[in-house]
């Protein structure tokens, strides 16, 4: 059975890079207008050679997770609210994080 797209976002990456320090912010819009951001450094010693590229992945990498993490927190905190209403079914709602 093939799945069928139902929604599209785009997370936004933009990078700031000093001679030792790699920034980068992530940005996601929700179709509900809201936003999560997030942002993840990376640092090269001094003795290694300059490969902004490297620094890119690894502070893209930990800008990412911290917005995966954040945007599992949104969707448990409004999975716990559906639950003090009963839910759309009335039902005991769970919820299971994946490693």
């Amino acid at each position: 059975m093939m799945m069928k797209a139902t929604a599209e976002w785009d997370v936004e990456l933009t990078f700031k890079e000093d001679a030792h320090r790699t920034r980068a912010a992530a940005l996601v819009r929700l179709p509900d207008g809201s936003e999560v951001r997030a942002h993840g450094y990376a640092s090269r010693h001094p003795a290694d050679s300059p490969r902004p590229r490297i620094g890119e992945e690894i502070a893209a990498a930990r800008a990412l997770n911290e917005l995966a993490m954040q945007l599992l927190t949104k969707a448990r905190e409004e999975i716990d609210g559906l639950g003090e209403i009963g839910g759309a079914s009335g039902r005991a709602l769970h919820l299971r994080a994946l490693r």
